[in-house]
């Protein structure tokens, strides 16, 4: 079996190097590794970790010659291990190239340029990776074909086929709550940007173009797999497998775990049931079935308008199943959270209103039926502004999806100017509630919870939408700010997207199992990682434990921590749905 297929993952963009300081010299210079968009805020940070600093800084062109500065340096304010940070702000060189931005003994070369072309389509090779069933990583081998039997059921015991979809993360696990949402916005993304994407690979993954931009080839894997998670009007299935899964280290087309029908064999299926689960002590807070139900009407909706042209059967399908899966969220408000194990954690997502909101949104666009209208206005009303933004932690995916696109697509479907002024507000309240908390050099302020790029994406993208709504650019500097964090523009210096860009500062050591046991990092290319957390965290979580010793180590000596160790799956284990969000900020910023 070959292991190495990477070579049908697209070459991904060359990175701008940097000149590394002398190592007791204790600053660096942090910047966005891909480059800078040449109409587009443009910021470096200067990590002190002492407080001194250069005086200013300046930026030379590839000649040499001066372009900008001297500019005066001075502390914007501290965070983690910086306990100086300064802003070098060089947004008045606009013209394409390559420069050094000098400050004392430090240097680091940039590229100013149309940066972001082709990123999209490359964090979809992750995507493809974590294919269950059929995964074009691993050539013609098929795996986990018997999924699933039935659990927590009447039912219980009975063999229903729900193979297919996408691995969670690192593990071999399988949410709705995760996949519905990264279905959804990968459809987005290809209704939203559809420039922004190719057509180099065919509906399985493999090279080859089938006339159908691979972004919806994607999406499609991923309402396949919804539709067999929802097999008729009363049930609906929430997950496949638990944390017995971690009692092995092995690769999909290998997977040894015992799920009580031998190894190798049967994975459980987890229902909707409107109540607790778990079925080892640990239970969770489900108390309905709205959460999953609302992400699965929402792309299926939306999955019905953009496949109908492609596939007129399978879309008539979809909208049946929204309307099905719409209804049963209806009659059953509350949350449907993922069933823990062992292990004590689980998806502890406590909103279900903005998961109805977006189907309700996704209803009126398919049917133009009013009532969704004022479905999507009224459940809208209840959460208009998402509980993490502003806050200072949160429980395990508690507030979850991170962005709520509710808002933006009730602006797109209606013409009301009150409702569109409504909901624009709602998502200026949000971004004003971070922007709030972003008093430091890097200005960021989200919290830094398990996942924490997640909401660094999710950020960026209700920014931008409520930029395009609005016309306000008010929270631009912040938005582009959680764009630069995520390719390298934070204390660690270093891109939370594996392999991007190719010659940067990027994970080499994910939490994860196929990128061990091949010794091909690369595997995991494409993937956003989970990023910092707060230290406390990362101390009290159990079975974290570095493996290797700390290349961050002088960079991890305040309250948040970031590891490139495969040790480490609290802040280096890639993650699809993170991975997902990511795409529609890329295609929006490289269309």
């Amino acid at each position: 079996m070959n292991h190495r297929r990477t070579l049908v993952i697209p070459v991904l963009l060359a990175a701008c190097a940097t000149t590394p300081p002398a190592r007791d010299y204790p600053a660096a210079i942090r910047y966005n590794q891909l480059g800078y968009l040449p109409d587009a805020p443009k910021v470096a940070v200067l990590c002190s970790r002492d407080g001194s600093m250069p005086q200013s800084f300046r930026v030379l062109d590839r000649s040499g010659r001066r372009v900008l500065g001297p500019v005066a340096l001075q502390n914007d304010g501290a965070f983690a291990s910086c306990v100086a940070a300064a802003r070098m702000d060089f947004s008045s060189v606009t013209s394409p190239g390559d420069y050094t931005i000098e400050a004392g003994p430090l240097t680091a070369t940039v590229r100013i340029c149309d940066v972001y072309r082709g990123t999209a389509d490359s964090l979809l090779a992750y995507m493809r990776q974590q294919r269950s069933r059929f995964n074009p990583f691993f050539g013609d081998s098929v795996h986990h074909t018997t999924d699933a039997i039935l659990v927590d059921h009447p039912e219980e015991g009975r063999f229903i086929p729900v193979a297919g979809g996408w691995a969670d993360a690192a593990d071999y696990l399988q949410y709705v709550t995760t996949s519905g949402h990264a279905t959804f916005v990968m459809l987005a993304s290809y209704r939203d940007h559809a420039a922004a994407f190719v057509d180099e690979h065919d509906a399985n993954g493999l090279p080859g173009a089938n006339g159908i931009a691979d972004v919806l080839d994607e999406a499609r894997w991923g309402l396949e797999w919804l539709v067999r998670m929802h097999p008729r009007d009363d049930l609906i299935l929430n997950q496949i497998a638990d944390d017995r899964d971690h009692m092995n280290a092995d690769m999909p087309p290998t997977d040894i775990s015992d799920y009580g029908w031998g190894p190798g064999g049967f994975r459980p299926t987890y229902p909707c049931t409107g109540r607790p689960q778990g079925l080892f002590g640990r239970k969770n807070r489900a108390d309905g079935v709205a959460s999953t139900a609302g992400k699965m009407a929402a792309a299926f909706a939306l999955g019905s308008m953009l496949l109908r042209e492609h596939d007129p059967t399978f879309a008539d399908m979809l909208a049946r199943k929204a309307h099905s899966a719409y209804e049963a969220g209806r009659r059953n408000p509350g949350v449907c959270q993922t069933a823990p194990g062992r292990a004590p954690y689980f998806y502890e997502e406590g909103n279900w209103v903005d998961d109805m909101e977006l189907a309700a949104s996704q209803m009126y666009a398919l049917t133009g039926e009013r009532t969704y209208l004022q479905h999507a206005l009224e459940y809208a009303a209840q959460e208009p502004v998402t509980p993490w933004m502003g806050a200072d932690t949160a429980r395990h995916y508690e507030w979850y999806p991170w962005h709520n696109y509710g808002h933006h697509e009730i602006w797109r479907a209606t013409d009301d100017a009150r409702a569109r002024e409504t909901v624009t507000e709602y998502y200026r309240r949000g971004l004003e509630a971070v922007a709030a908390r972003a008093d430091n050099g890097f200005r960021i302020g989200i919290p830094f919870i398990w996942c924490s790029n997640n909401l660094m994406a999710a950020f960026a993208t209700q920014a931008r939408l409520y930029r395009e709504m609005s016309g306000d650019s008010t929270f631009l500097t912040y938005e582009q700010a959680a764009i630069d964090w995520l390719f390298g523009t934070n204390p660690w210096g270093t891109s939370m997207v594996v392999g991007l860009p190719r010659d940067g500062d990027h994970p080499v050591d994910p939490h994860s199992d196929v990128s061990r046991l091949t010794g091909n990092y690369l595997s995991q290319k494409g993937g956003l990682v989970d990023g910092p957390v707060y230290r406390s965290i990362f101390e009290n979580l159990q079975w974290v434990q570095l493996r290797e010793p700390d290349e961050y180590a002088e960079w991890n000596t305040g309250r948040i921590v970031y590891h490139d160790d495969w040790g480490d799956y609290s802040t280096n284990e890639p993650i699809m749905d993170g991975t997902a969000v990511l795409i529609y900020v890329m295609a929006a910023l490289g269309r």
